[in-house]
């Protein structure tokens, strides 16, 4: 049974960050389980912390389906946009990764839609674990392209606007009845007490607070120099945070 993951939340609050975290507490806490990492995010970047090339988005694919004389002859174009999206699989020993990306043309993309929904259900099921880093403008979370979640983390910056826009998200995932388990509110990149100082902000949310990943300079130091958070020490201040966070998740 796979175990459907989706991060979700206003630009800058860290989500990218929170699903690199998962992603390497999942492969040192759960040795041998199978994951597939889906950026959602029209600013694609989860590859850049997981420290992985991308050559090809789904965007790219979608965008190609509604070009003249694109689907080779003898070819359907259900056959021709599955192949091409296996190749948009970025695969590793440990992990793999899918870049939605984000499609500029003019035009409806319902039918390419569907079908990427069609095939992330399918491919999930490959997967003991699927963790989805959402796109801030939650246009995906609209389009129902993820049905399902298990766990559902909102993440927000120790800020009212940010909590404000985590209790959108909680209102999009309700009224799109996307089905989830379990659903709260994880507070990144927070300094002194604001948690504090935000408890009302937090309860009218109407979300449970899960936890925070503070303010780590060795995050932003490694995401400076180009380097992989999943190469972070275990002693960092944002790995012994997000430990005990996914710990008290039972992941």
């Amino acid at each position: 049974m796979t175990m459907r993951v989706a991060v979700a939340g206003k630009g800058g609050t860290g989500k990218t960050t929170l699903t690199a975290l998962l992603v390497r507490y999942l492969l040192q806490r759960r040795p041998g389980k199978s994951i597939l990492a889906v950026d959602a995010d029209a600013n694609a970047n989860l590859n850049e912390t997981l420290g992985l090339e991308v050559t090809e988005t789904i965007g790219t694919i979608l965008e190609d389906t509604k070009k003249p004389n694109t689907v080779p002859t003898g070819m359907t174009k259900d056959i021709f946009i599955e192949y091409r999206l296996s190749r948009a699989l970025v695969e590793t020993d440990h992990y793999d990764l899918v870049v939605m990306g984000n499609p500029q043309g003019p035009g409806c993309y319902c039918y390419p839609n569907d079908l990427l929904k069609r095939y992330l259900e399918r491919l999930s099921k490959n997967y003991d674990y699927m963790l989805v880093d959402n796109e801030a403008g939650l246009e995906h979370l609209s389009r129902r392209l993820l049905p399902m979640a298990d766990l559902f983390i909102v993440c927000s910056d120790n800020s009212a606007r940010g909590i404000r826009s985590a209790r959108r998200v909680r209102e999009i995932v309700e009224n799109v009845k996307i089905e989830v388990g379990k659903m709260g509110l994880v507070i990144c990149r927070g300094r002194g007490d604001g948690a504090v100082q935000l408890e009302k902000e937090i309860a009218d949310s109407g979300l449970e607070l899960f936890g925070d990943i503070p303010y780590d300079p060795l995050v932003e130091e490694y995401d400076l120099a180009g380097k992989p958070l999943l190469d972070l020490p275990d002693d960092a201040v944002a790995v012994e945070a997000s430990v005990r966070l996914f710990d008290s998740l039972s992941l």
